[in-house]
């Protein structure tokens, strides 16, 4: 089995069918001496960011549901250093956070896709240990 870190993806097993995390894939952004943390990237939150009171500035872009954890925040992923300043990279090209203003003005001028910004409501925690042990009963499969 794959060492557990930031930057990996755990999915789940038929152990988890009729919780939440059925049939999820979770990309982990934080595995360390405080817990772990990550983001379901599979599953539609089924409203636009403009949906959103906050942001109804901002063109139609998905929402996907990151987790049940924390869900009156929104929080982004993105491959767009070169626009939104402060992320905190977890791989090669990948980054966590960033100034939402950009964000956000990358999505209205069309200068960042889809496929390039992830934007979550809410994530998934586990306290220090909880993650290793789900993996270790079958839970989930590191990938």
């Amino acid at each position: 089995m794959r060492d557990l870190k930031a930057g990996i993806y755990i999915k789940s097993t038929a152990a988890l069918i009729g919780s939440f995390f059925e049939d999820t894939t979770i990309l982990l952004v934080e595995h360390n001496e405080a817990g772990s943390a990550g983001f379901v990237t599979n599953k539609a939150f089924g409203k636009s960011l403009n949906d959103l009171l906050e942001f109804n500035h901002a063109k139609p872009f998905p929402l996907m549901d990151g987790g049940p954890v924390d869900r009156e925040h929104l929080f982004v992923l993105h491959k767009r250093p070169d626009l939104i300043e402060g992320g905190k990279q977890l791989t090669d090209g990948l980054y966590l956070g960033g100034n939402m203003e950009q964000v956000i003005e990358a999505i209205n001028t069309s200068s960042a896709s889809d496929q390039q910004i992830q934007l979550f409501i809410g994530y998934c925690g586990w306290d220090v240990g909880e993650l290793k042990a789900e993996v270790d009963e079958g839970s989930w499969t590191v990938s």
